[in-house]
């Protein structure tokens, strides 16, 4: 209740965070303070604001500092962002008035994305007419002192009701995500299998996605990358959750695994993590609830019949599968 005093414990908080590795005991006051910080940022007491041209430039300035996702390269790069055809919105707590807890950056597009250059070109046109799609690009947790406590659903969920409020004609929700763990994935397997996976060797060349790619190495990429999404999984307690972490949110959140996109992102980042690739799940509002209970009771992915087949078209699927695909 002290002034300034939600504040300092969430500072306090990162601070302690960064410590743990080196100091284990202090696991306890961690527990503690996760505990409370669960009870104090519930969704009751967040509120949700559309963030335009006319919020506060200190808040503005954060949206620079915190974009974890698509770095935002200085002023002009943040008012395209915050055009007539785009939407922001972030969760707010009444004690940090000034401090963005999460935010969502979303296009308005006329059909689902699958790059994300076009939709970060600050000198592309703005299309707000006619638009049936909106395509989640950017999601960013700003506390790092919050960390463990879930915002990304709630926030998902009530920005799309808001955007349906807003613009009835909308069809269609989705992402355009990043598949980060995919090529450390990729790099263990070449390790593993090194003679099945011999094809990929071009990959070893920096610019190996530079000039013309053969369509084989595409159609082993492809392939692979959904054979990932769909079968790596992690161990210990999360040992049947999907290995990737962009997966495991919007997969647990209810969305559907629907595309793979070939060279989505070109970025130096989107090459070295991921080949390339980036992936649309969709959320049908509709099926959210049921999709988001098969995963957590029977481990069921939703997926698309398309991506389904590439993974049993995959080399690394068991026979069986691979017999079903033919």
């Amino acid at each position: 209740m002290a002034p300034g005093g939600t504040a300092a414990l969430v500072e306090l908080r990162k601070e302690l965070l960064r410590g743990l590795r080196d100091n284990p005991r202090w696991r306890v006051i961690d527990a503690d303070l996760l505990h409370l910080q669960r009870e104090w940022f519930n969704r009751g007491f967040l509120r949700l604001e559309r963030i335009d041209w006319r919020t506060s430039a200190i808040v503005l300035e954060k949206l620079i500092q915190y974009e974890a996702v698509h770095a935002i390269e200085g002023w002009r790069d943040l008012r395209r962002r915050l055009e007539a055809d785009r939407r922001c919105f972030a969760f707010f707590h009444p004690q940090l008035p000034e401090e963005p807890i999460i935010f969502i950056e979303v296009a308005l597009t006329r059909t689902m994305s699958a790059h994300i250059q076009p939709l970060l070109d600050i000198g592309s046109p703005v299309t707000p007419a006619n638009c049936d799609c909106a395509m989640f690009y950017s999601i960013t947790n700003c506390q790092e002192g919050l960390r463990g406590i879930s915002f990304g659903n709630l926030l998902i969920k009530q920005v799309a009701e808001e955007l349906r409020r807003e613009f009835p004609h909308l069809r269609r929700f989705a992402t355009l995500s990043p598949i980060p763990g995919f090529r450390r994935w990729l790099d263990q397997k070449k390790r593993e299998q090194p003679i099945e996976l011999a094809a990929l060797a071009r990959l070893e060349q920096p610019d190996w996605h530079v000039g013309e790619i053969p369509d084989a190495l595409q159609r082993t990429l492809l392939r692979l990358c959904a054979y990932y999404l769909l079968h790596a999984k992690e161990g210990g307690v999360r040992e049947s959750e999907p290995l990737d972490p962009v997966a495991r949110f919007h997969l647990g959140n209810g969305a559907v695994l629907e595309r793979l996109n070939w060279m989505g992102d070109i970025s130096e980042n989107g090459i070295k993590r991921s080949a390339g690739l980036m992936v649309n799940y969709v959320y049908w509002l509709n099926e959210l609830e049921r999709n988001h209970e098969r995963y957590f009771r029977e481990h069921v992915i939703a997926a698309s019949p398309q991506v389904e087949k590439l993974a049993r078209e995959c080399l690394l699927a068991p026979p069986a599968e691979k017999g079903a695909a033919a």
